[in-house]
């Protein structure tokens, strides 16, 4: 996640200004907990404390949820935000020169599976797990959440460019992680992006995530992952990124986007990586961020 360092963004930006809140940050980084939890590790009542959740939860970086307990209910905190990278120096753009589109994670235009692997919706399993026939089946395009142990899915961006028009940057944000039996929150998975059949580089994932419930994955899901990470690949004329962390010297000039020509981005877990930990995917509705493949283009 990119956060730009100016007005708009002082909710974010203030929770790093009290000791109290990267106090919080960091038990919750240990394990989820809840406010009485909080309060008595922190030599604070629960009151003081709540506030200082509140102001974490506005900024989307920790999610709370009530559960049953003892004595009524109580309110249980969960460290959600994995990264975010502080942009200073903003690029200004001009807005009539950027286009922005939403890809649902289903509707993708190629795939070559393998198991484990499967397909849900917001409601049910699409088909049968561990079966990369189903990845044919016409509702694979209501799945909010797919997953497979190697091999690539590949997506087509449309190209709305006219002219001589070319593109200046491109953007793609989509919350991803391992893919592990059941889940196993350290499985490495050596994960590769590419825009055009150009390899704009990798990225290790370090796990696949299952011990916290997804703050949006349905109640009726129980197979094991839960949520991925959100995640910014971006290439400009200087090169690949994400989350603002340079991969590759690939600059969007090499990416050969054409007029009239769709612009196709794959996502490759091979099998003879490294770390051959496979790939899940998460839409919305899924995991904790809820959003599809969003997409972001500059020209």
């Amino acid at each position: 996640m990119n956060i730009e360092v100016n007005s708009q963004n002082l909710k974010f930006l203030e929770c790093f200004a009290s000791d109290t809140r990267i106090k919080i940050i960091e038990l919750l980084n240990e394990r989820p907990m809840n406010i009485k939890d909080l309060a008595e590790s922190l030599g604070f009542s629960s009151a003081i404390v709540t506030k200082h959740v509140q102001k974490l939860e506005e900024a989307f970086i920790i999610t709370t949820e009530s559960v049953p307990s003892t004595r009524g209910r109580q309110k249980i905190c969960h460290l959600t935000l994995e990264s975010a990278t502080l942009q200073f120096r903003a690029k200004k753009q001009d807005d009539q020169n950027r286009y922005a589109v939403s890809i649902p994670i289903g509707q993708y235009s190629a795939y070559d599976v393998k198991p484990t692997c499967g397909l849900a919706s917001d409601t049910k399993i699409i088909g049968m797990v561990d079966d990369p026939r189903y990845f044919s089946d016409p509702e694979h395009v209501k799945a909010c959440h797919l997953w497979f142990g190697s091999g690539f899915i590949e997506y087509r961006i449309p190209n709305y460019l006219v002219g001589k028009q070319s593109v200046r940057s491109l953007s793609i944000s989509l919350e991803i992680c391992s893919e592990a039996p059941h889940y196993n929150e350290n499985w490495p998975s050596d994960l590769t992006f590419y825009i055009n059949d150009t390899c704009l580089g990798a990225w290790t994932c370090p796990g696949d995530f299952g011990a916290v419930k997804g703050v949006y994955t349905p109640s009726w899901w129980k197979l094991g992952t839960q949520h991925g990470l959100l995640k910014q690949i971006t290439v400009d004329s200087e090169g690949s990124y994400i989350d603002g962390i340079r991969i590759s010297d690939r600059t969007v000039q090499d990416l050969a986007i054409h007029y009239g020509d769709d612009i196709r981005f794959r996502i490759s877990a091979p099998e003879t990586a490294a770390h051959s930990g496979g790939l899940s995917m998460f839409g919305k509705q899924f995991g904790n961020y809820d959003q599809d493949i969003q997409v972001y283009v500059a020209y």
